[in-house]
């Protein structure tokens, strides 16, 4: 392939930006936290020594909670640092210096049984409650909640943060997911967040590539149903085991709802999940699978014929409507029953 040249105006106002940023920290960041991020360096490097996080949000098309997730997350990784007031909001930010000796990004270990929750003691929730950026955490929550937090709220948060490891802004996009469905109750906030974490969900962009998955399979049995409406809690955790545990295909699993709406004339997750468990015992993994499947099953239909019990003389007769043999009547039986029928009218 040929070498691309590229040409710099000499005159062109430009920002610099450093590489170590662009070659380990830009890598794995959310792209909003870079937008905020290469817009504060813009303001600071042309001499605009005064913004808000209003103004941010606005410039960037944002809103003020993503701008400020934005800013505690550089914070997080020393690239910045943020000044507070008196009345804890921010005052000034500072850039830091990052070289190649920088610490590098934290990793986090793979998918773990979570801890079980627990009562927290008075030491340990006074000590947690000095981290600044968890302060923010329960005010954004607070507001996320549209009430008072209450002793339940802080103790679960902390539990996040402390035992299951969640940082600042995965807690809040846990938050903001939940609420975002209507669901508000600490027990569904709570069974979200140990789902993630089985999952070895660790960070906000993770929690969100996993979202965009079950949102897309959603889709497809919605689709294949007919819905107009977002699958059920129940109705999502067949989805679920369909495509994760089962690990069946879009395709597979648009067939067993549709072999599902042919049966039953509705979107029955209940029989869809009886034809997909069968195939999973059968190890069909793909469309010809299945069809392989049908045929065997008609050849077997073929050959199994239905014999009755008193089934052992070969000269008994079937009519065509029904399936019981018929008896064969002598003269003498013919005249014994006409006898009958005319004493009978008689």
């Amino acid at each position: 392939m040929n070498n691309i040249s590229l040409n710099v105006d000499s005159n062109l106002d430009i920002t610099i930006i450093p590489n170590i940023f662009i070659d380990k920290y830009m890598i794995t960041a959310n792209g909003e936290y870079i937008k905020v991020y290469l817009y504060l360096l813009r303001c600071y490097q042309c001499n605009k020594t005064e913004v808000t996080v209003n103004s941010i949000a606005d410039h960037l098309d944002n809103t003020e909670n993503d701008v400020l997730r934005a800013l505690f997350y550089w914070e997080k990784f020393n690239l910045l640092t943020i000044t507070r007031d008196d009345f804890d909001k921010i005052s000034s930010i500072s850039f830091s210096i990052i070289d190649e000796s920088s610490e590098p990004i934290a990793t986090l270990p793979k998918a773990t049984m979570p801890k079980k929750k627990q009562a927290l003691s008075k030491d340990k929730i006074l000590e947690i409650s000095n981290d600044e950026n968890l302060k923010y955490t329960l005010t954004i929550i607070e507001v996320y909640l549209n009430r008072p937090l209450k002793q339940v709220d802080i103790q679960l948060v902390y539990y996040l943060y402390d035992e299951l490891n969640f940082s600042s802004e995965l807690i809040m996009y846990l938050y903001e997911y939940c609420i975002s469905k209507n669901k508000k109750s600490i027990s569904y906030i709570e069974a979200v967040a140990l789902n993630w974490s089985k999952a070895g969900i660790d960070t906000e962009e993770k929690a969100q590539a996993l979202n965009n998955i079950y949102n897309e399979q959603f889709n497809i049995v919605s689709k294949a149903f007919g819905l107009n409406r977002t699958p059920g809690q129940l109705e999502q955790n067949f989805i679920i085991k369909w495509f994760s545990v089962y690990k069946f295909s879009d395709e597979l699993v648009t067939e067993a709802c549709n072999r599902s709406l042919i049966r039953t004339s509705k979107p029955d997750f209940n029989y869809a999940n009886r034809i997909l468990e069968i195939w999973h015992k059968k190890g069909a993994t793909t469309l010809q699978d299945v069809k392989a499947l049908d045929n065997d099953f008609k050849k077997d239909k073929l050959n199994k014929v239905p014999l009755n019990k008193n089934q052992t003389n070969k000269n008994i007769t079937y009519n065509k409507f029904n399936q019981f043999p018929q008896r064969n009547y002598s003269e003498k039986d013919y005249a014994t029953m006409e006898q009958k029928l005319l004493n009978k009218g008689m």
